[in-house]
């Protein structure tokens, strides 16, 4: 087999370190074979599952009440089996590494797998995931602040009149845009961290509207609405999206042995918050419930207004880091003599101008992470981990329970991203 390249990316440092040492020199970002100067020390437990919390809990929290309200009470199993079959394929994704130790990122996984075809379908949709989830970031963005700034509307020339939730969504852009200039992927990384604490304060404050605000727990809800099964479980597939980081957060451990566990805990917190968010939210605002829950909350009240503002500025600080591969993936295409900081800022820039357009033309959150969840999540969560897993070991030539099971998780994977890819285009489609 030949030698994997280290892949200069975001993804291939933790989001959380004990300790860094260096930078990564301009070579390093012109040339992602060339090895990297960072140096980071094996970090501990503690530290790998608060980054395992921070990679897996994100904007998805906002869209459980949402699933809830359109699969029914009973849509929650779906929930928790998304869960089991995540947390499944991120230990297959553990074996796989065992198996080789020269494995660095998920690309590297997938051409073990199935050679150069494994590592470029691995990283197209690992790139696709990354590209719409950080459209969808500025679709929240635009939204929320839409929320607390209602009839905002600017008139630039007669006949060309942007509304709030565009202004919005190009003002945001405005302010992340500096944080794509930047280089030091270490530090990025710093700032992304305050996700998981986001998370929580965000269905603290929920809560928080509920019990104290005269919100209440009002709605009793539905048992189940088999219409809203797709788009219900495309949005619980959406809230699983981090296996392309656990390479990383694997390759960062002091005892990797740990790593199943480290796992487990994970899915399980992440878990527990997600179905708290959803049962609350439903409960508030039954078969009302928007796609962002946020939206429904009543901004007089210093609760609401704390959700929101949380709301606001994890995506703010977490947009760099989800672009930042593409970009130097995009970056790395260019002819070594165009490879300079100039270029390099256009591109990104570029990135920014484009994920606008396009959060613009098709404002739709909900659809959007549906969309990503059906196609994409499903595709780099479960089905491609699994796949790999069975060609790597073997385990395909083998009639066993572990095979049994493994394929029965893909067979089902398919089905979900079948139906709630079309069911989110057609949402989209119907929308626009």
């Amino acid at each position: 087999m030949s030698e994997k390249p280290d892949n200069d990316s975001s993804l291939s440092f933790p989001l959380l370190t004990e300790y860094t040492k260096g930078a990564i020199d301009e070579e390093n970002l012109i040339n992602p074979h060339h090895s990297s100067t960072t140096i980071t020390k094996p970090v501990s437990f503690f530290r790998t599952t608060l980054n395992g919390l921070n990679a897996i809990s994100g904007v998805g929290i906002l869209s459980v009440p949402y699933a809830l309200a359109s699969g029914g009470w009973l849509s929650l199993t779906l929930l928790f089996a998304i869960a089991m079959a995540a947390f499944y394929a991120g230990v297959l994704i553990k074996k796989c590494m065992d198996k080789n130790s020269s494995i660095n990122t998920y690309p590297d996984i997938g051409e073990l797998a199935f050679g150069k075809i494994g590592r470029l379908i691995v990283s197209v949709s690992m790139y696709m995931e990354l590209y719409l989830v950080s459209i969808g970031f500025l679709i929240l963005e635009g939204d929320n602040l839409n929320e607390l700034f209602p009839n905002v509307e600017l008139e630039f020339v007669p006949g060309l009149t942007i509304s709030g939730k565009q202004f919005f969504v190009i003002l945001v852009a405005l302010i992340i845009l500096p944080t794509v200039w930047l280089d030091d992927m270490s530090m990025l990384s710093y700032v992304s961290a305050s996700g998981v604490f986001a998370s929580a304060i965000i269905l603290i404050s929920i809560s928080w509207t509920a019990t104290l605000g005269e919100v209440g727990f009002h709605h009793k809800g539905t048992v189940l609405n088999l219409s809203g099964i797709p788009t219900s479980v495309s949005l619980y597939a959406f809230c699983y999206c981090a296996h392309p980081v656990f390479p990383t957060l694997y390759n960062s451990m002091r005892n990797k042995h740990q790593f199943s566990n480290v796992l487990l805990v994970c899915f399980i917190l992440t878990t527990a918050g997600y179905a708290a968010m959803a049962i609350i939210g439903y409960l508030m605002f039954g078969p009302n419930v928007e796609s962002q829950v946020t939206l429904n909350l009543p901004i007089d009240k210093l609760s609401s207004r704390v959700a929101i503002y949380t709301t606001l500025v994890n995506p703010i600080s977490k947009y760099a880091l989800m672009t930042t591969p593409i970009t130097n993936a995009l970056k790395n295409l260019l002819p070594r003599k165009y490879k300079n900081r100039f270029t390099k800022t256009l591109v990104s820039t570029l990135m920014v101008v484009s994920t606008v357009i396009i959060a613009i033309t098709v404002p739709l959150f909900g659809e959007l992470m549906s969309l990503v969840g059906a196609f994409l999540s499903v595709t780099a969560s479960i089905l491609l981990p699994c796949s790999c897993y069975l060609k790597i070991s073997g385990k395909y030539r083998i009639l066993g329970c572990e095979t049994i099971a493994i394929v029965a998780i893909i067979v089902a994977a398919v089905v979900i991203g079948i139906a709630g890819t079309y069911t989110s285009i057609m949402d989209i489609v119907h929308h626009l």
